[in-house]
């Protein structure tokens, strides 16, 4: 049953849906998804084309908005709009730490996590959009992964999808793990040197943050365990447009005196694991680097392995000299699920999925016939995917239509709302 109420501007229905764990296997077991409906109140009784957002993450659930905030606003003028927990988020049937251990022991802990990845989701939309649309196609909105999700969308069910519109999330269509991290490791390190710039007296700061964290043992009040690598880790802030500014605010204040001497201030620590802990998002730690298994090989903590081809990032040998110290970006790896009490029972199940064999989410000679209008964002230096890399995938979706810029980071679509949408939605039409 669904259930109907407001906010300011909008008209919002609860969706709840059962959708097959294995879509191969549709008469097995099943699990829940959950979708919230929005529509503008003085249009919810037209008969509007439906939108259907896909999250970025992987493992976050849709934006919680209220009332027609950000890119909504602009949605809302003509759709009918989707927001969709994607399967393992949100009211989705959860994944965490507290709800895997019904599925019992890491093995079968992974085994039901293996049906998490893109096509999964893709299977979940095309389930449950004929009882929404009455079998019509949507455009579909995906934002960063829920970009590589459209992809793959186009790749397995182009005829469900009207339009297709990426922001910030156009994937390689066959670079392995170890292939992105390679590339992304560079691109951090670019974007740490720009801070640095901005704030010159941050090289100094975080010298001494990481200094105190390699000679003393740190546990934040939740139980998370501050190492030097967790510290450095903070730079995935980096990638946003206030990113920058919200760190040198962070690392300003970080160290109050106290009888013992310099301690890390209670406030500095309460900050910290609010940005570091995954207890909100477990998912995305689980399957992040499964979403780059293509070839049958597994991803084998990609992260993990390919740093250690960047000595650059080694706070301790920083340290030892008069290098600053450098943070990191979106990466996850094994130590994440020692430090982090809300992954540590997952730790592992992490390790039997970072050596489980994928298969590919995408098909390039579908998209080489695409025939569905796409439009795609690509920011010039984004953080956390690659420009270079989306641009050959562009070249690779027949009739994608690129804007290329440097007026946003990955965030773009939250920051720029509404003209990043309205823009991309135009060249879709063929009105820019």
């Amino acid at each position: 049953m669904s259930t109907s109420y407001r906010q300011p501007g909008v008209v919002l229905t609860d969706h709840r849906f059962t959708v097959p764990l294995d879509h191969a296997d549709p008469a097995g077991e099943t699990i829940d998804l959950y979708a919230r409906e929005t529509v503008a109140s003085d249009k919810a009784h037209q008969d509007l084309p439906w939108l259907v957002y896909l999250q970025g993450g992987p493992g976050h659930g849709a934006n919680r908005f209220v009332g027609r905030q950000a890119w909504l606003g602009r949605a809302l003028e003509e759709y009918r709009v989707l927001l969709l927990d994607q399967r393992g988020t949100g009211h989705s049937t959860p994944a965490t730490r507290q709800t895997l251990p019904l599925r019992g022991g890491p093995a079968e802990q992974a085994r039901y996590l293996s049906h998490f990845r893109a096509d999964s989701i893709v299977r979940d939309c095309e389930y449950i959009r004929p009882a929404l649309t009455g079998g019509a196609p949507w455009t579909v909105l995906g934002q960063s992964y829920g970009g590589f999700c459209t992809v793959t969308y186009l790749s397995l069910a182009p005829e469900g999808v009207d339009t297709a519109v990426i922001t910030g999330g156009l994937p390689s269509l066959d670079a392995h793990a170890d292939d992105v991290y390679r590339a992304a490791y560079p691109r951090i390190e670019r974007k740490v040197s720009a801070h640095y710039a901005r704030y010159p007296q941050d090289v100094e700061r975080a010298r001494t943050i990481a200094d105190h964290l390699l000679d003393h043992d740190v546990v934040l009040p939740n139980g998370y365990r501050l190492t030097v690598e967790a510290f450095q880790s903070l730079g995935l802030m980096l990638g946003t447009a206030d990113g920058s500014h919200r760190l040198h605010h962070l690392l300003e204040d970080a160290f109050v005196r106290t009888p013992a001497g310099p301690e890390l201030s209670d406030a500095f620590q309460e900050a910290v694991q609010g940005l570091l802990s995954y207890a909100a998002y477990p998912l995305y730690a689980l399957v992040h680097e499964s979403a780059y298994g293509q070839d049958a090989r597994p991803t084998a903590w990609a992260a993990e392995r390919v740093r250690a081809e960047f000595p650059q990032f080694d706070a301790a040998k920083a340290l030892a000299g008069d290098a600053p110290v450098l943070f990191t970006g979106e990466t996850v790896h094994p130590w994440t699920f020692d430090a982090d009490p809300a992954l540590r029972p997952l730790r592992e199940t992490a390790d039997l999925l970072a050596h489980a064999d994928w298969q590919p989410l995408y098909d390039p000679a579908r998209l080489a016939a695409n025939e569905v209008p796409v439009a795609a964002a690509v920011y010039h230096d984004d953080m956390y995917v690659d420009a270079d890399s989306s641009l050959r995938t562009a070249r690779a979706i027949r009739g994608l239509r690129t804007w290329v810029t440097d007026e946003f980071e990955h965030d773009g679509l939250r920051v720029g709302a509404p003209r990043v949408l309205d823009r991309l939605l135009a060249l879709t039409r063929d009105e820019v």
